[in-house]
């Protein structure tokens, strides 16, 4: 059930009790809120409604006497009619029951939580993976959409690919980086997420395995997983994913293809060595195993550029390549590309086109004025600094409060610090007490379910304030629980 957003006016002639009533009434009859629905505890009711747990079992036991809901030890509370249902000839369809046989997973219980965190305003976000809206170019983004009789700003469709002028924009970008693509093997993306989801259902069979470096990004999303495709992880060290047991694996497995984030991986931050890149590339050749390049980080380089892209290295049309907006200048945007053979960017594009018949225009005339412009190499300047003095002031916190209780590396870039605790405490208990004292925070959990000893730390979010008090609290909570634990 989603969160409740509606609360009763406190000071309405109306009582508490009969406010509630009726916009739970409400939703029932108009089938917001469909038979066999579960209800949150009278506990969590009582929390989003802000009232009195004594108010919500009075309402409950209204809701039950009217026949709409029932409620039973150790099942809760469930909604088993609704008005127009109980004068129906036949019942209304059990819409849990489609919801449940949806082909697409459910997010982990963690991650739906992270996100309805996230939109609390008062929650120090230590671990969200996006720049601070201080950080983002309002002012620039203003001027961006004031046209002049020069300009020309199209609000239909796009071609299948995307803007033509983007493309060919997004090829001199590209260039810079060493990969050489023309505008007719880019297709213009909503985001990197999407990109993912075109390549899932567009060029692998179910059953099919994608390999990925573990920990990885992919186990916090169902992308693949609801596509029918199965993750197996591959080991990670300080110069990248390692790749010596692929041939053995393709042999057991139904190899798909091989994700990777080679520029400051998320979560831990590790860039991928150039020598690593080359070997890669001529395994993935060897084996016949087409290889995801997710580089929506490379262009947060702090201290020095990473090294050419896996992409500047392919010849043969091995590797599909995926770069976004999203991480760099706007998340609103939602903006990217990916870069391939012609005939798989056709046929991807074609899909899209059955989805959601192109990403807007508005944003990609703004990313291609961006670019075009060298507005966003200006910005890239400006970011970078702003990041280093995030990260550098995190790491003189993690120093000051965390030298006893974890070990870190400092990373080179993007937005991450990958956090191991020496003490055993499980960070799902963890995540749970931050939580109630107004912290959020990423357990690596999220990125492997058997790490239990890492935190996905970020600094591009939270404010210096916030990101102070929020590494002393739960450094506070770390070291309280390892006395609990301990005694």
């Amino acid at each position: 059930m989603a969160e409740i957003e509606w609360k009763p006016q406190k000071n309405s002639t109306v009582s508490l009790h009969q406010q509630i009533t009726a916009y739970m009434k409400t939703k029932i009859q108009h089938g917001e809120w469909t038979i066999g629905m579960k209800l949150p505890s009278q506990r969590n009711l009582a929390k989003q409604f802000q009232v009195n747990r004594s108010t919500i079992v009075a309402v409950l036991e209204e809701l039950a006497a009217d026949g709409l809901m029932e409620a039973k030890v150790g099942s809760g509370t469930k909604i088993i009619n609704n008005t127009w249902g109980l004068l129906a000839a036949t019942p209304p369809p059990d819409w849990i029951s489609y919801v449940k046989s949806g082909i697409h997973q459910p997010n982990i219980s963690i991650i739906q939580e992270i996100n309805k965190a996230e939109a609390n305003p008062h929650m120090i976000r230590l671990g969200t993976g996006e720049l601070s809206p201080e950080l983002l170019p309002k002012g620039r983004m203003e001027e961006t959409f004031q046209f002049n009789e020069k300009q020309s700003l199209s609000l239909g469709y796009t071609e299948p690919k995307g803007s033509f002028a983007l493309r060919q924009t997004v090829s001199a970008y590209l260039s810079k980086k060493g990969i050489i693509a023309s505008s007719e093997s880019i297709l213009i993306v909503s985001g990197g997420l999407q990109a993912l989801q075109l390549l899932s259902i567009g060029l692998l069979k179910r059953g099919s395995t994608i390999f990925h470096e573990t920990p990885s990004y992919l186990n916090s999303i169902h992308v693949f997983q609801s596509a029918g495709m199965h993750l197996l992880g591959l080991p990670l060290d300080e110069e990248g994913v390692t790749f010596d047991t692929i041939g053995r694996l393709k042999k057991q497995h139904k190899a798909g293809l091989l994700y990777t984030i080679p520029n400051f991986h998320n979560p831990t931050g590790i860039v991928m060595s150039e020598r690593r890149r080359k070997d890669l590339i001529a395994v993935s050749q060897m084996e016949k195993i087409p290889i995801i390049e997710d580089d929506v980080y490379g262009d947060l380089w702090l201290d020095i550029p990473p090294p050419k892209p896996l992409k500047a290295h392919d010849f043969q049309g091995n590797v599909l390549y995926i770069g976004s907006m999203s991480k760099s200048l706007s998340p609103g945007l939602r903006i990217g590309w990916i870069v391939g053979p012609e005939a798989v960017i056709g046929h991807l594009a074609d899909i899209k086109m059955q989805t959601d018949y192109g990403s807007s225009t508005l944003s990609q005339f703004a990313v291609e004025k961006w670019l075009s412009k060298g507005w966003y190499e200006e910005f890239l300047i400006n970011i970078r600094d702003e990041l280093r003095h995030r990260r550098d002031f995190t790491n003189e916190l993690l120093k000051k409060y965390f030298s006893d209780i974890a070990t870190w590396t400092l990373p080179k870039g993007g937005f991450y610090i990958w956090l191991k605790l020496k003490l055993s405490i499980s960070s799902q208990r963890l995540f749970s007490l931050a939580l109630k004292d107004g912290i959020l925070i990423n357990p690596g959990i999220v990125y492997d379910k058997t790490d239990d000893q890492h935190l996905r730390l970020s600094y591009s979010y939270a404010s210096f304030d916030e990101l102070e008090r929020g590494l002393i609290a739960l450094a506070q909570i770390i070291k309280r629980e390892a006395r609990r634990r301990f005694y």
